[in-house]
């Protein structure tokens, strides 16, 4: 089974804040109980740092840890361009990357 999906990634940090809880949890409600995506995972990061140019890392000293996190998810194009629609106002500008690909069945 070979078709066109989009893939899509969202770079956030795990402070980030949406309007009632983490910005990172209200994207995953978006893209599991709206979108339905067929499949999502996220990355926590170890380091990190984006266009402020502030590293972002784990550290044994610290206490209070915002780490980078990466939300990754694909489904057909016209789902995907459905979530984006729904994300790009919560989302910062400029942290959603997207292309097409294509998915290869299991086959032995």
């Amino acid at each position: 089974m070979d078709d066109d999906v989009t893939i899509a990634r969202i770079y956030l940090h795990e402070a980030d804040h949406g309007k009632r809880k983490s910005l990172m949890q209200e994207v995953l409600n978006i893209l599991h109980d709206q979108q339905r995506m067929q499949g999502v995972v996220v990355f926590r990061a170890i380091a990190g740092f984006g266009d402020s140019g502030e590293v972002h890392a784990a550290d044994i000293l610290r206490l209070n840890v915002d780490l980078p996190l990466v939300i990754e998810f694909f489904d057909r194009p016209d789902i995907v361009r459905a979530a984006l629609a729904l994300l790009d106002p919560l989302v910062p500008a400029g942290h959603i990357l997207h292309w097409r690909a294509t998915r290869h069945g299991g086959g032995d």
